[in-house]
């Protein structure tokens, strides 16, 4: 069902900058296919910068996107692991890194700024995309979408893509014994698989029945194939119920998303696991709080 993005009632500031957490693969993948279907074929009035010069690496001056983009049409917009790319035509692509805190808005010309906005990129007609960031750590390039890759070049050493980089179990299998390391993370290291963080991670494990200090090269094949299964199945399953809304995280549109309540363990600490198979554990693991199961071995 469409959504009216531009009549969208927002949470207050207040409530928004508490303790928003880095998107995770699903977040950003529900945000990237949105902004796909919301600005492509647009065109662009203008590009405010309305924080620090940092924000637009490359540019001489704040004016420099206005000038550069004026006028230009939005074909599509596209994801390289975690960085969000809209190609503007003229072989260039507005590239948009959202850094740990960062995030992105639909609004109406006449809607309210927040604060924490940084950039600001007006359409022709259909109002605006604010790009909002309490860390200020976000980056936003106008560059040719042939060197995307040498101007980010840690993308060459990023791993599989569960969304977009579909790869069999055997695949998966051949790389993950490679590692002799623990799963959780392994799994939140983004040179084996893109996007997973503290969330998704928690939730694999847990539906592949595996601990956490589990040693990857020391899996059986039954084992590989649990948590191959679990990974696809867990961040698929997320993507199409548009991701969690944890920490105040919410979409495009400021509208949270649905996969709160299918997550089994993540969050859910003293109760019982969905399953209703046992009661969820915590433990401080690699500076964050780990949710599991004691039936995971």
């Amino acid at each position: 069902m469409a959504r009216n993005h531009l009549g969208t009632r927002h949470r207050s500031h207040n409530q928004r900058k508490k303790a928003r957490t880095m998107l995770e693969l699903p977040e950003l993948e529900t945000a990237r296919r949105d902004l796909d279907r919301e600005v492509s074929g647009l065109k662009i009035k203008e590009v405010d910068v309305l924080g620090p010069k940092r924000l637009i690496p490359g540019e001489a001056n704040k004016n420099g996107l206005t000038k550069a983009l004026s006028g230009r049409k939005v074909s599509s917009v596209k994801r390289i692991g975690m960085i969000l790319y809209l190609d503007v035509g003229n072989g260039q692509s507005l590239v948009i890194d959202l850094g740990p805190g960062g995030y992105l808005q639909r609004a109406a010309n006449k809607d309210a700024i927040d604060t924490d906005t940084q950039l600001v990129i007006g359409f022709t007609q259909k109002g605006q995309v604010r790009l909002i960031d309490p860390e200020k750590q976000a980056t936003v390039a106008l560059i040719e979408t042939e060197q995307i890759i040498d101007a980010f070049p840690s993308v060459t050493e990023l791993g599989f893509d569960p969304v977009d980089e579909p790869i069999s179990w055997t695949d998966f299998g051949q790389r993950l014994l490679e590692y002799d390391v623990k799963l959780r993370p392994l799994l939140m290291d983004e040179t084996f698989i893109v996007g997973l963080g503290p969330v998704y991670s928690d939730e694999i494990l847990h539906a592949a029945l595996l601990r956490h200090d589990r040693i990857a090269s020391q899996l059986i094949t039954q084992e590989i194939r649990r948590l191959y299964r679990s990974i696809v199945e867990t961040v698929h399953n997320a993507v199409k119920h548009r991701g969690v809304s944890l920490d105040g995280t919410r979409d495009i549109f400021g509208e949270p998303g649905g996969y709160d309540e299918y997550l089994e363990v993540y969050g859910r600490g003293g109760e019982r696991s969905r399953n209703g198979r046992g009661d969820v554990l915590t433990a401080r693991v690699g500076g964050t709080t780990h949710y599991y199961c004691d039936y995971q071995v």
